[in-house]
C-alpha cells in the first residue's frame, strides 16, 4: 500500500514525464522546457513585451539563470530585450517575428497534446476537476486580486457559476430573473466595483459591491471555483472589497446569503458582521447582515 508520501511523489514523476520536464527538445522543437518556458512568457503578453522582473516572478527564476535563458533565445533571434520606456532601470523582453512564429508554434503543439490527454481519459471532466484542484493548491500563493467589468467575460463566466451552483444547492432551485440582481453600472466606478480572483490566467472567484454614491454598499455574488476552497481566498477577497468600499466613502455595508451556504453563514458571523432584518424583498435569502467600516 502506498504511504502518503510515495503517492505525492508517484504524481511528481508522472507529471515530470508527461510534460517532458527532462527531454532535451520539449515538443520536438529542439529546446528543453525551461527555455519555452520563458518563450512563452514573453510571449503572453504579445506585441507590448513583458519586463523581465514580471517574467522572473512568475516563472520564478533567480536572474542569472533567466539571463542565461535570455541570451540563448536572443542567440536564436527569438527575443528582444530593451530599456523599459517608462522606467530605464527595468527592461522589456519582446518576441521577433521569428519568435511569434515559435510561440505560435508551441502553442499548436501544446493544445493538441491537451485535447489528446483528455480524449484519452475515461472520465475528462473528472480529470480536469482534479487538475484544477492541485494546480490551486500549488499556486495558492499566486493568486491575485484585480477590478474588473461585471459584464466581462472572465466576470460572466464567474456569474454564471455561481448562478449554476446555486441552482443545485438552493431546495427551490435558483432563478437569475427573480433574484435581486444588481445592475452592472451599481457595481463600477464611481459607485461600486467587481473583483476577481486570478491564477495563472484564470479566473478563481469574484464579489461584486453594489452603491449608488451613498455611504451604504451591498455585497453581492460572492463566489469561489470549488478547487480553490479552503484556501483563504473568500477572506482575501472580503477584505479587498471592504478595502473598496472605503475608497468610495462608505461606512457600512450590507448583504445577505441563504442558510443552504453554511459557509457564507459561517464567514460572515466569524468576520465581524452581525445579522440584521431583512432589507430587501429578493425570495431566495434568509439571513441578512451588516458591518460597520
Amino acid at each position: 500500500m502506498l504511504t502518503d508520501i510515495a503517492r505525492i511523489r508517484r504524481f511528481n514523476r508522472a507529471v515530470t514525464t508527461e510534460v517532458g520536464a527532462l527531454d532535451d527538445s520539449f515538443l520536438g522543437r529542439g529546446r528543453p522546457l525551461g527555455v519555452a518556458r520563458v518563450l512563452n512568457a514573453i510571449g503572453q503578453s504579445g506585441s507590448a513585451g513583458r519586463e523581465l522582473g514580471e517574467v522572473r516572478d512568475f516563472l520564478q527564476l533567480d536572474s542569472g539563470l533567466l539571463s542565461r535563458i535570455l541570451r540563448t533565445l536572443e542567440e536564436e533571434g527569438l527575443v528582444l530585450t530593451a530599456p523599459h520606456p517608462d522606467d530605464g532601470r527595468k527592461r522589456l523582453a519582446r518576441l521577433t517575428a521569428k519568435g511569434q512564429g515559435e510561440f505560435a508554434a508551441y502553442e499548436s503543439l501544446s493544445d493538441g497534446h491537451a485535447a489528446r490527454l483528455l480524449g484519452g481519459h475515461p472520465r475528462p471532466q473528472s480529470l480536469l476537476d482534479a487538475m484544477d484542484l492541485i494546480a490551486s493548491a500549488l499556486g495558492r500563493n499566486r493568486i491575485e486580486i484585480s477590478q474588473a467589468d461585471p459584464r466581462d467575460e472572465a466576470s460572466l463566466y464567474c456569474l454564471t457559476e455561481y448562478y449554476s451552483e446555486l441552482a443545485r444547492r438552493f431546495d427551490q432551485g435558483f432563478d437569475v430573473t427573480l433574484s435581486a440582481d444588481p445592475d452592472a453600472a451599481s457595481m463600477r466606478a464611481p459607485c461600486g466595483t467587481f473583483l476577481l480572483a486570478w491564477s495563472d490566467g484564470l479566473p478563481l472567484g469574484c464579489v461584486g459591491l453594489k452603491g449608488n454614491g451613498g455611504t451604504v454598499g451591498e455585497i453581492k455574488r460572492m463566489w469561489i471555483a470549488p478547487s480553490a476552497r479552503g484556501l483563504g481566498l473568500a477572506k482575501r477577497l472580503m477584505g479587498a472589497v471592504e478595502s473598496a468600499a472605503r475608497a468610495l466613502s462608505m461606512n457600512t455595508l450590507r448583504l445577505d446569503t441563504n442558510s443552504a451556504l453554511p459557509e457564507a453563514v459561517a464567514l460572515y458571523r466569524n468576520s465581524g458582521w452581525h445579522e440584521i432584518p431583512r432589507f430587501n424583498n429578493d425570495p431566495y435569502p434568509d439571513h441578512f447582515f451588516e458591518k460597520a467600516l
